[in-house]
Parts: C-alpha cells; structure tokens; sequence
C-alpha cells in the first residue's frame, strides 16, 4: 500500500510538467514556421515567441502544488 504523494514530489512533477508544456509551445511555433520556407531569423525568432507565450500559459493555466491538493498528510489518511 502506498502513502500519500510528498509535497516535494508534488511540487517536482508540476515543475517538469510546466518545462514540457513551454518546451512543446516553443518548438511547435518554430516548426511551424519553419514549413513556410522561412528564414532561420524568422524561425528563431518564432521559437523565442512560443516560449515566452508557453512561459505566460504556464502562468495563467497552471496551479502552484499547494493549490492542487492543500491537504495535510492527516486528512489524506482519514
């Protein structure tokens, strides 16, 4: 039988959750400029906009771990 997941687990699951989803705006604004025959400028400059819009999605769309689940351990084993 397991416990209940750590605060610290928690916490860095969510933190590689978020880098992904950045990640995946990121290269897929890039990727999709790049199939219009774009320059590399433009290109580059795509990815660096998909990851400042995937930087400002995380912030809105994502809770803090402590606002997911803000129950102590004692609750969980009730």
């Amino acid at each position: 039988m397991t416990g209940p997941i750590s605060r610290e687990d928690r916490a860095r699951t969510m933190r590689w959750v978020k880098i992904v989803f950045v990640l995946l705006v990121g290269v897929s604004a890039g990727l999709i400029t790049s199939q219009g025959d774009a320059s590399l400028e433009i290109v580059v400059g795509a990815i660096v906009g998909g990851l400042l819009l995937g930087i400002a999605l995380v912030w809105y769309l994502f809770p803090e771990p402590e606002e997911l689940a803000p129950a102590t351990d004692y609750e969980y084993r009730k």
